[in-house]
């Protein structure tokens, strides 16, 4: 998520025993730098495991069977920069493509640097502030292909030629087609590109090319469709909305498809009554506005279907059929996209469970056994969930006539869990089903009426089960050499208290947590690698890493197709950033061996197999991440940058003293000699 759309309010409000301790007593009973996850068996459910490993000595297990990537890193790591460009290794080169207000059909037109183009002109262009994104080859190709990008929030100075017009007696926003431009600045874009003459670029006017946008009417699946939950005055039925917004993280399916995450969604809403439901309070929709004031024109009369009006949630009428109290209710989930359908309406999944979600990524998939995907909550002391399927996976949906329902299929029923951490380096899926126990031993029947319900505040729900508040869970990747499971736990400097015992557990810095499943309801965990600068402590760069590696604030998390792990960061800790700009790093994480060949964690005896190969310019946020089926290109983000682009050649730097409106982007990263990238 970028910094500036943070939420640094914290929400939690249960006693659950908060990761940063679990951490401490783990840290406590065994250093995590000298073990190594071992294993003792393959889990029936999703093909990796660590079986009958319940006690602390987790070295005591099988070893050596998991997979190892036969790959290498062919690059040196690269210095930290700290310029109004991109750096990327000796014999690399990078590109522009798909810039913010690239049009995308006829109807859009051209991109005008004084920011001046309109609400339509956005509505049939490329986004905003570019984030998780996906490659989806035409007929397996590496050359033609559609990029599908998230486009996480706006930037008002940038958007507008002189930002937003206010009133400067009430304060409140005064152009409607201002707003219009605004939402139409969010959601998705379906992009077709092809390699042509060596070059990538956007196919104009292409028939797959298309928007999402803030205003796109979008269908409800599982738990929540038809419920009286999502009944407003637009959607009697519950059955649609419109828009999705905040969209950070992505994911992609086994059958084709795209997933789009909605995060920092809240903040579009309020609800000014004295008396709200719970998971609004819970999951923090305002009460006193919203973030960019687009309520402010409820009423004007150009307004259509109450398009503005619908941001404020506050009842007004009888009932929801009446007024927007529930439009806020058709936020906060993972929704699937078909790129390669230019009619398909995109569906919001809710048996996923609805939280400001970050990314999503499946397991490793077994003939004949459930799908199970992963998704985390990002705010500070929030949760990690896992949705294990009804239906058992059928190697024939990898390429089914119907996409969407495949998705129906395997997205629409079964199990949401949310996960405890032990102390001993064990963890519980628990169910979040209404039989499913709380720490009082009652049932959530006793305190949701239906699973729409327990969906509609999953973390409210999360809570009374017992789940571990985490620090930010972002991204997760999944290994496709070994189903190792990794995720991003980006920073949480509220840790005061654990901060005095020990600024690691105070986690101002970030780590990667993983682990292996055991079964359905257990898993095993450690700490991969742990942010710091080259220069803390050991008791804080407990990963002993370098000037040529050190990190902070870990966020985007991807594995390729081939085991390498590329990890990108929005550092906001100053002793990293005094030394570099956002980043993305490489590792190979099935590679770190010890002399029993089990896996290892990233510590001083394996520090080059940790490289800098990717820094952003100056003010970014280097995120999203996508590859050509071949490997030989690599799609990249660069969000929110300060004095860049300057020109289509992504690491040339503006002359001093020239200024130019900042456009998020793509960077096309090449090798000069056309090869793999990384190797």
């Amino acid at each position: 998520m970028s910094k500036a759309t943070f939420d640094p309010k914290t929400y939690n409000l249960s006693s659950n025993e908060a990761f940063a301790t679990v951490l401490q007593k783990h840290l406590s009973r065994r250093s995590l730098i000298k073990g190594g996850l071992g294993v003792a068996g393959m889990s029936l459910l999703s093909g990796f495991g660590l079986s009958g490993c319940s006690d602390d000595d987790k070295s005591s297990a099988a070893r050596g069977t998991l997979g190892s990537s036969s790959e290498t890193l062919g690059f040196q790591s690269i210095p930290g920069s700290r310029t109004d460009a991109v750096v990327v290794p000796e014999g690399y080169n990078a590109r522009i493509l798909a810039p913010w207000g690239t049009p995308l059909n006829s109807t859009a037109q051209a991109y005008r640097p004084d920011g001046s183009n309109t609400a339509v002109d956005q509505e049939n262009a490329v986004g905003m502030h570019h984030d998780g994104m996906h490659f989806f080859p035409i007929e397996g190709s590496s050359t033609d292909g559609l990029l599908v990008i998230n486009h996480e929030y706006i930037d008002e100075d940038a958007l507008h030629p002189d930002g937003p017009t206010i009133d400067p007696v009430t304060e409140l926003r005064t152009s409607a087609e201002e707003i219009r431009k605004e939402i139409n600045a969010h959601g998705v874009s379906v992009v077709r590109v092809q390699l042509i003459n060596g070059e990538w670029q956007v196919v104009a006017n292409d028939p797959l090319n298309r928007r999402f946008t803030g205003a796109t009417e979008m269908d409800i699946a599982g738990p929540l469709a038809n419920s009286p939950l999502l009944q407003t005055r637009y959607s009697p039925a519950g059955d649609v909305t419109r828009g999705t917004s905040n969209n950070c993280g992505n994911g992609s399916t086994p059958w084709g498809t795209y997933l789009t995450c909605e995060e920092n969604w809240p903040g579009y809403f309020m609800n000014s009554a004295a008396s709200r439901p719970a998971d609004q309070d819970r999951l923090g929709i305002p009460n006193d506005g919203t973030r960019y004031g687009w309520h402010h024109l409820a009423g004007d009369p150009s307004e259509v279907d109450q398009e503005f009006a619908r941001f404020d949630n506050t009842p007004t009428g009888a009932s929801a059929l009446e007024d927007y109290r529930n439009e806020a209710n058709g936020f906060g989930y993972t929704v699937e996209i078909d790129p390669y359908n230019p009619t398909a309406k995109a569906v919001k999944r809710t048996a996923l469970g609805r939280f400001r979600q970050e990314s999503r990524t499946f397991g490793p998939l077994v003939e004949g056994e459930p799908v199970v995907s992963y998704a985390g909550h990002d705010s500070r002391f929030e949760y990690i969930y896992k949705f294990v399927s009804d239906a058992l996976w059928t190697a024939a949906d990898a390429n089914p006539v119907d996409r969407l329902a495949t998705g129906s299929k395997y997205m629409d029923a079964g199990t949401l869990y949310v996960a405890r951490f032990n102390e001993d380096g064990t963890g519980d899926w628990l169910p979040l089903t209404l039989d499913s126990v709380t720490t009082d031993g009652q049932t959530l029947g006793s305190l949701f009426a239906t699973q729409a319900d327990i969906i509609l505040n999953t973390p409210g729900a999360a809570d009374a089960v017992g789940a571990t508040p985490m620090d930010r869970p972002e991204w997760v990747a999944v290994d496709p050499v070994n189903g190792t499971v990794y995720f991003t736990l980006t920073n949480n400097s509220d840790r005061e208290t654990a901060a005095a015992v020990s600024p690691r557990v105070g986690n101002e810095f970030g780590h990667i947590v993983r682990w292996n499943e055991d079964g359905i309801d257990r898993f095993n965990w450690e700490i991969f690698v742990f942010g710091a600068p080259a220069i803390a402590d050991a008791d804080t760069n407990r990963s002993g890493l370098t000037t040529a590696n050190q990190f902070a604030s870990p966020d985007g998390l991807i594995f390729d197709g081939r085991g390498i792990m590329w990890i990108q960061t929005d550092n906001g800790a100053e002793a990293v950033t005094e030394q570099t700009n956002d980043q993305m790093l490489a590792v190979v994480p099935s590679r770190l061996r010890d002399s029993n060949n089990d896996q290892r964690v990233v510590d001083a005896s394996n520090q080059d197999e940790l490289r800098r190969f990717f820094v952003g310019p100056n003010g970014c946020e280097v995120t999203g991440l996508a590859f050509t089926p071949d490997h030989t290109t690599f799609f990249v983000n660069i969000q929110h940058p300060g004095n860049w682009p300057f020109s289509d050649n992504a690491a040339e730097a503006a002359p001093e003293g020239v200024t130019v409106r900042p456009r998020a982007s793509t960077v096309v990263v090449r090798r000069n000699d056309g090869g793999p990238i990384g190797v």
